[in-house]
């Protein structure tokens, strides 16, 4: 099987996985998953494997293959996995749980390698750029780092107390974290680094973007053309059916996505910031310009629920 430039993955609540053709909209093969709902997928850097968090497992499948088993099973966590990741030299795995835990997978060994105790079940995990520490948001409104180098908690958080924190996104550069809630709000911090390694929060802006519940936020890349006014853009993905794209400075509202007919679930950036993915309980994923604010492309074929999306179109680290 040649490896398609662009991986793109969704799952939905029919127990499948679908790899498309992003350009054409195809389905070009369905993995049928039976054992659980998958929450998340995320792609591994070098584009080989897929990872796919259910409940309570994470199952690593070749993006190469046509096998529909998969290469790994990762299964010391025990409620349902919302937060999977990937380390940028594709080293390690980072998970997050509703079993309260935030784990580190070493992906040459098995087993769960490290493990750190939120006290809440956890949604959202991000790997910050500095590839040494995770932040972590849960059920109750709490949003902690976790210093990997100390192996310990460096820095708690609470911006509302008794909202879960549903999402959480860190700018490329390390310069602002965003964390979302259930009240459809956006906290936004300055992310400040004193003489010690630990980052420290600085308050920077409250969004309050949707009405609804924020299902997920992001953070524009790197590589998005400096010139075009989507440089720097945050896209909140939420239950009012709408994606709204955000200009960092300022945080005024740019462009609202307006086409799917249920939440929206998910959402993923191309590598250059023109395009976005994103997943929906309509059943449809959807390719859209983010020049135009227009869908080009609906992906269809899932029955149920898709609630999330996966896509890599950027080339695969160089090996060093």
């Amino acid at each position: 099987m040649t490896q398609p430039s662009v991986i793109l993955a969704t799952a939905s609540y029919d127990h499948t996985i679908r790899f498309w053709e992003a350009k054409s909209g195809r389905c070009y093969r369905t993995i049928q998953y039976p054992d659980s709902h998958v929450n998340r997928l995320e792609i591994t850097p070098d584009k080989r494997y897929l990872a796919a968090a259910g409940n309570p497992h994470i199952r690593l499948f070749d993006v190469n293959s046509s096998s529909p088993q998969p290469v790994m099973s990762y299964d010391s966590h025990t409620n349902n996995v919302m937060a999977v990741g990937f380390q940028c030299d594709g080293n390690w795995m980072y998970s997050g749980s509703e079993d309260g835990t935030v784990k580190i997978w070493d992906l040459r060994a098995p087993g769960c390698q490290r493990e750190y105790e939120s006290r809440a079940a956890v949604n959202t995990v991000v790997l910050h750029p500095n590839q040494t520490e995770l932040i972590s948001g849960d059920q109750n409104g709490n949003i902690r780092v976790w210093d990997l180098t100390a192996n310990s908690c460096s820095c708690e958080l609470v911006p509302e107390v008794d909202t879960a924190v549903r999402s959480l996104t860190v700018m490329w550069d390390g310069s602002l974290v965003v964390a979302a809630n259930n009240h459809g709000t956006c906290y936004v911090w300055r992310l400040l680094r004193g003489t010690q390694t630990m980052t420290n929060f600085e308050p920077l802006h409250k969004l309050q973007a949707h009405k609804g519940y924020i299902l997920k936020c992001l953070l524009s890349p790197e590589f998005c053309e400096p010139q075009s006014a989507f440089s720097r853009y945050l896209a909140t993905a939420s239950s009012d059916h709408t994606v709204r794209i955000w200009n960092v400075d300022g945080f005024t509202l740019e462009k609202t996505l307006t086409g799917h007919q249920r939440w929206v679930w998910d959402c993923v950036f191309s590598v250059d910031g023109a395009y976005l993915i994103t997943a929906s309980s309509d059943t449809t994923a959807r390719l859209w310009s983010m020049s135009t604010g227009e869908d080009i492309r609906v992906y269809q074929g899932h029955h149920k629920a898709t609630v999330c999306c996966a896509l890599h179109d950027g080339a695969e680290p160089s090996p060093s």
